[in-house]
């Protein structure tokens, strides 16, 4: 049951811009740029995969799902890699430079201060460019703060993959800038 009044209409964080529009324009702002505007060379996916493996950290149940299944879209409908890489980011199936980027959010999860010159000096070897790790610091950061508010209000938190699919397919097609769909608008075959 969340802390305070919120919509029973949408889930996790699209509750809370909901509830505060004032607050959500500037935060869906930085997640389109970090997330969904192209980039110079990481792509949607990659950094929707660092969204992802920050917030399964966090054990923050819905952006870890939605972040996810936002993943598996923009990796053409990849969800073995997903999976792979919230098991085990060493053996999952991407690039060394990705993994190199993952240690660094991970450091980022546990304490800022904990990314050290050698995590730089390994991505930078594996081909990160500063912007990278410049955007998987900001990535990470941004998603402790983010997982925070989901959980810190105990928002509500449905376990039902097929409406974490149907809100991921929108946000992978259509960005950050654009509303939320209710979800008892949702065509959905399970219950939620």
């Amino acid at each position: 049951m969340p802390h305070i009044n919120l919509s029973n209409d949408y889930p996790g964080i699209r509750s809370l811009f909901v509830y505060r529009p004032e607050t959500a324009k500037p935060l869906n702002g930085l997640v389109q740029v970090l997330l969904h505007d192209p980039h110079p060379t990481l792509s949607a996916g990659e950094r929707e995969l660092i969204a992802t493996y920050v917030s399964n950290l966090n054990t923050c149940y819905y952006c870890t799902n939605i972040h996810g299944a936002i993943a598996r879209h923009q990796l053409g409908n990849d969800a073995g890699t997903v999976k792979q890489v919230l098991a085990d980011a060493n053996t999952a199936p991407i690039s060394n430079k990705l993994k190199s980027l993952l240690k660094i959010a991970a450091k980022v999860q546990s304490g800022g201060k904990n990314v050290t010159e050698d995590d730089v000096m390994t991505a930078r070897a594996e081909g990160a460019t500063d912007i990278e790790i410049h955007d998987t610091v900001l990535i990470a950061a941004a998603f402790c703060m983010y997982n925070r508010y989901v959980d810190g209000l105990a928002t509500w938190q449905p376990h039902n993959d097929e409406l974490y699919d149907k809100m991921g397919e929108q946000r992978a097609r259509e960005g950050y800038g654009t509303p939320p769909v209710k979800v008892s608008e949702m065509e959905l075959t399970q219950t939620t």
